[in-house]
């Protein structure tokens, strides 16, 4: 089991990042929230799950354990894997998914691509004794992270992260028109995490 990675941070896109440990590059998908903290040539410690299947090892990277803990408790309900885990708190912080799911809040969680209605009550009631109550940490809604870039900057930086998430595409192409288009020209300034949570709701609705 890998508990954490420290190293050099060589690559960071929004939803993967790559440490150099020891020579060797590993590859850890993350939510935008955690690689926004990230800063290429500098050295990080990230929590990590590693995830076996048969034709694969997928390592997943955190901010802190508690995120991690709560990715890994987000998979023992029926129907939520490593993707859709990683999209909930893409969309959630921590502490925003024990208090959706205390206070059975089925809209907060149907904001999450790829869970309905009757997933969202399966999650509740699966995981209501095993998530908690919130800490009192601080929402995802802040905490900083590095802004987007000017001009078409954060446009691919979203579709790529969408294409992360496991969105196809075309729905990555939809869901950053129709935030362009929303926002009007005035995403510059915003941060990617803020723009990636536009586009997943986008996606919701759709």
């Amino acid at each position: 089991m890998i508990a954490y990675v420290r190293g050099q941070v060589t690559v960071v896109r929004p939803t993967e990042a790559v440490i150099d440990v020891g020579g060797v590059g590993l590859a850890l998908h993350c939510t935008p929230s955690t690689t926004s903290a990230l800063r290429l040539g500098e050295v990080a410690q990230l929590a990590a799950s590693l995830v076996v299947r048969e034709e694969s090892l997928t390592l997943y990277g955190f901010a802190d354990e508690d995120e991690k803990t709560v990715f890994e408790l987000l998979q023992t309900a029926s129907g939520v894997g490593p993707r859709l885990a990683q999209a909930m708190l893409s969309v959630h912080s921590p502490d925003d998914l024990r208090r959706a799911v205390a206070t059975e809040d089925l809209v907060a969680l149907t904001k999450v691509p790829g869970i309905g209605k009757k997933g969202a009550q399966r999650i509740v009631i699966e995981l209501k004794d095993k998530l908690g109550m919130p800490g009192g940490g601080p929402s995802l809604a802040a905490v900083p992270s590095a802004p987007a870039p000017g001009g078409d900057g954060w446009q691919g930086q979203v579709h790529e992260a969408l294409l992360g998430l496991g969105w196809s595409t075309r729905e990555a192409d939809r869901a950053v028109e129709s935030v362009s288009g929303e926002l009007n020209g005035e995403a510059d300034g915003m941060d990617v995490s803020t723009l990636l949570r536009k586009a997943l709701r986008t996606l919701a609705r759709t």
